[in-house]
């Protein structure tokens, strides 16, 4: 059997797609599964022991319509898929589909414009339900016996204690615990108020001082945000700035050697969630935690709704999240 999923986009999208790959692999185990992937994030799924190939897409073939159209022609046509999941079904990605009618099995979102496309179509993910269980529901047409919801990335050992190297040169102390904190995210609207996020974590470092904070941040706004969020709390020896994860893969490893992360929902603590460990965040008013945290596997993943997010419920929250990881 030949499987294409198709699911673009960003990192933490990619990232929850992760439990559809395994559960495809775990039935169909001598299956060609090939995943569709934006080139900038793809390096973060080499290995992926569900993956049998990853299909690039650069910035500047998804922006030309000549290019774009006529790389998917070529992918559907060379391959000959019998199955095609389309996990966006959007204006641009419903062409893998389209030039594979022939495949047996066409899955997608039900959409005004899929219809005659796929053969299959569910509805989008409703409110309050796991993007997991949703993404899971587009391999019910194969009938599978058993699923996986597991959040995975495959990190080296080797590329786990090359970092954990370089965090021990930059001071890093494992004897103590290390809490990796997405101190801002991407867009402003989806950060949570940069004054709250400086109270509780000067909260933290008083309380508990044996934590180690990384601030985990993006070149630019980002930097900018966390680097006066440092400056706020007057520079403290337990919070590091100067330990930096210069690609996706490295910010896992980074993740396989911290304790815990708290912060900012988003991509990175999708990452920290694939690598084992627990975390807590603060939603956006846009994300349901119900939505983005998964709650079906043995990992803690915590979060905050936005309307709950006060200083003083978020640092009871995190308190107790520290005091219950035993460390």
């Amino acid at each position: 059997m030949k499987i294409l999923v198709i699911r673009f986009r960003q990192m933490g999208d990619a990232i929850l797609t992760t439990p559809l790959l395994s559960t495809l692999r775990k039935n169909f185990p001598e299956a060609e599964i090939d995943y569709i992937l934006n080139e900038r994030i793809a390096p973060l799924f080499e290995g992926h022991p569900a993956i049998s190939r990853i299909i690039t897409f650069s910035e500047q073939e998804r922006h030309s319509f000549f290019t774009y159209i006529t790389k998917v022609w070529r992918i559907v046509h060379k391959t000959h898929y019998d199955v095609i999941i389309d996990m966006r079904s959007t204006i641009n990605t419903i062409p893998f589909a389209l030039f594979s009618i022939q495949s047996k099995w066409r899955i997608g979102i039900r959409k005004p414009y899929t219809w005659g496309i796929f053969n299959y179509r569910f509805d989008g993910c409703e409110d309050n339900e796991s993007m997991i269980s949703h993404n899971l529901k587009l391999t019910e047409p194969l009938e599978p016996k058993v699923t996986d919801k597991n959040l995975t990335l495959c990190i080296t050992e080797k590329e786990k204690a090359d970092f954990k190297a370089y965090m021990c040169q930059k001071g890093i102390d494992f004897k103590r615990p290390v809490m990796l904190v997405g101190v801002t995210a991407k867009l402003e609207k989806k950060t949570w108020p940069e004054d709250r996020m400086t109270e509780v974590i000067g909260h933290l470092i008083e309380a508990i001082p044996q934590w180690q904070l990384i601030f985990n941040y993006a070149p630019g706004r980002e930097a900018e945000n966390a680097r006066r969020i440092f400056e706020h709390l007057d520079c403290p020896q337990n919070v590091f700035m100067n330990i930096e994860a210069k690609s996706p893969r490295q910010l896992a490893a980074m993740a396989a050697n911290c304790t815990a992360y708290f912060g900012n929902e988003g991509g990175g603590r999708h990452i920290v969630h694939a690598m084992g460990k627990p975390s807590l965040v603060v939603c956006s008013p846009f994300a349901s935690k119900t939505t983005w945290l998964p709650q079906d596997t043995d990992i803690i993943a915590l979060g905050i709704d936005a309307n709950d997010a006060t200083v003083e419920f978020v640092w009871n929250q995190l308190f107790t999240f520290c005091k219950e990881l035993a460390i």
